[in-house]
């Protein structure tokens, strides 16, 4: 089953933009497949995975560009950034006349990278100006339904993108359900094969991607503290960040744990969502919240042997928090917009798992995994009030079946509306 992307039409338009197009993100969430399922008939692939093709981009990259000349589709392009400038030379030229490339600048060039911490200092140098930086995770929820390519509204609890997407969720979703796509998580390579042993799979992903490229770029001369900082990440999925107790369970430097993370960060694995404040709050806690951006590798790295145990152990109400939060930034990312997106939490210890900010307004979300949210869940609600900021409608995601109104200006959703 081909799984529509929400990007398509996104990644069209940048192209139809710019002469460059730099679609980014971790190894296997499915750029590739994307990009080549857009190309026209004349538009030429090469990837550097190929050690030949490598070879020549790093030692002639002038050659490379007079050989693969647009429009191409240069694949994993983050191994050969001497590339770069050439481009550059390239799309500048289209852009003034002074080439033979047709249709003009817009469209040159296609690239992917799964490095961007490795890439986006050339990029910046090189193409400022010229190319449209676009981020890609796994499959969202809709994508891997098939309903990738429906014109459905990046979620926000408002009257408005409730409504629009209130006839996908007719069927609400069960504990059992969730947890079952947590754990599994959102690699097409996955979700196109039901037959394929997630085990390998994600065993075959750790060994072959994390260890071969993102340790390498961290210069990680131990690999099994590597490996054991990776799983330590993905156990503190959706808590607060403490990078010297990261570092001291891992047995590492604070300073190496702060390199490794950032590596990790930029390479797409996680994401750190900062909290909010304003002026007038003084007692609001200053550090981020960590999430792992796929809650299969999550669930793999901390030894979850199968979904139910995975929703009855200690890690339940964190992963489904973290799966909420990475489908909500999905629904954004996946149309090429940057949601303001924070968490609350005071010194008081009330907390919101999720602010959007859109339009001077605050939606806030909670993310809880049960039935029959209490009002109890309503509390961070409460004291966001306090703060004076303009707070609009807000939504408890979990497990309820349908929607139903916590209070004037909070409504409970079953996690179907994602």
């Amino acid at each position: 089953m081909d799984y529509p992307r929400t990007l398509r039409n996104h990644l069209l338009a940048c192209s139809a933009a710019f002469g460059v197009v730099l679609l980014t993100g971790a190894r296997q969430v499915g750029k590739t497949t994307l990009l080549r399922q857009l190309s026209e008939p004349n538009r030429q692939y090469v990837t550097l995975d190929d050690p030949l093709v490598l070879d020549l981009a790093k030692r002639d990259p002038a050659l490379f560009v007079q050989r693969y000349a647009p429009p191409v589709l240069i694949d994993e392009v983050q191994y050969a950034p001497e590339l770069l400038p050439h481009i550059k030379i390239r799309v500048d030229a289209a852009a003034t006349g002074n080439s033979n490339d047709a249709g003009g600048a817009a469209g040159l060039y296609w690239l992917t990278g799964s490095q961007p911490f490795h890439l986006m200092r050339g990029v910046s140098e090189s193409l400022a100006g010229r190319v449209a930086v676009v981020q890609m995770l796994g499959l969202s929820r809709q994508e891997a339904l098939g309903r990738g390519d429906m014109p459905l509204p990046p979620f926000l609890p408002s009257p408005a993108v409730i409504k629009a997407r209130r006839q996908y969720a007719n069927e609400p979703l069960t504990a059992a359900a969730v947890f079952a796509q947590i754990w599994r998580g959102a690699f097409p390579a996955l979700a196109r094969n039901a037959r394929m042993n997630r085990d390998v799979f994600f065993s075959s992903y750790l060994q072959t991607y994390i260890q071969r490229d993102v340790r390498a770029l961290a210069r990680a001369g131990d690999e099994t503290a590597f490996t054991r900082f990776v799983a330590a990440t993905a156990a503190r999925t959706g808590q607060l960040l403490n990078t010297a107790d990261l570092a001291r369970d891992v047995d590492i430097a604070p300073n190496t744990a702060k390199q490794w993370l950032s590596i990790l960060q930029a390479s797409g694995l996680v994401y750190l969502l900062h909290p909010w404040h304003n002026n007038t709050t003084k007692r609001l806690v200053k550090t981020p919240k960590l999430y792992f951006l796929d809650t299969g590798l999550a669930s793999y790295l901390t030894r979850w042997s199968s979904p139910e145990a995975l929703e009855a152990g200690a890690m339940s109400g964190a992963i489904f928090e973290t799966w909420v939060v990475v489908e909500v930034l999905k629904s954004y990312w996946h149309t090429g917009q940057s949601p303001q997106c924070y968490y609350y939490r005071n010194k008081d210890g009330y907390e919101i798992d999720l602010l959007i900010e859109q339009d001077g307004k605050l939606y806030p979300i909670e993310c809880k995994k049960s039935a029959s949210p209490s009002r109890q869940a309503l509390q961070g609600f409460h004291s966001l009030t306090q703060t004076g900021a303009p707070v609009a409608k807000g939504a408890v995601i979990c497990l309820v079946a349908g929607a139903l109104p916590l209070a004037a200006n909070v409504e409970a959703l079953n996690a179907a509306y994602l």
